[in-house]
């Protein structure tokens, strides 16, 4: 049998997604640990050919990775908050992508609108919070912040595969 495990990364011009790979996907986004047979049963396939199908999904990088979800107030950071940062110039400098490397910046998005960059970020307490804004205020370049405290997550999930059937149409998405 031959080893495929070096499958080669397409290019973003490359095959695009088909309706089994946004099924396997669907499955895999609502529990990664399941087994290949039990997606194949799902979705209509053998183990051994949603096997390959992650493989391939994995070297286009449409998987980026297979990790645990983890509940913010299990883990001791139960206050989720979002901070706009407004920086001088651009945003996206060395010093602001590497606020990334700290535990409780989950997400570092570039913005349009009134601020450069949104954070989303989990702390422990309102004196946590204060802490981390303090930190990022004596980062170079942050000229200021807002920050929108979470009272309630009501959907909370990764990137969706499937496609809305209504919204097919207008994006030409199958």
């Amino acid at each position: 049998m031959e080893k495929t495990n070096t499958i080669q990364k397409k290019s973003a011009t490359g095959r695009g997604l088909d309706d089994l790979d946004r099924k396997i996907l669907g499955e895999m986004s609502q529990d990664a640990t399941q087994s290949y047979a039990l997606i194949g049963r799902s979705v209509g396939l053998s183990p051994p050919a949603v096997h390959e199908r992650v493989k391939r999904l994995r070297a286009s990088g449409a998987i980026k990775a297979t990790v645990a979800q983890l509940d913010g107030p299990a883990v001791g950071k139960p206050l989720l908050a979002f901070i706009h940062v407004d920086t001088v110039g651009w945003g996206k400098t060395t010093e602001m992508m590497a606020l990334g490397d700290w535990p409780e910046v989950e997400e570092i998005h570039s913005a349009t609108g009134d601020t450069c960059l949104i954070l989303k970020v989990r702390v422990a307490s309102p004196v946590a919070l204060e802490g981390l804004l303090s930190q990022i205020y004596d980062t170079k370049g942050v000229r200021g912040t807002r920050t929108y405290l979470t009272l309630s997550t009501h959907l909370e999930r990764a990137v969706q595969a499937e496609v809305s059937p209504d919204l097919e149409d207008m994006t030409g998405i199958k």
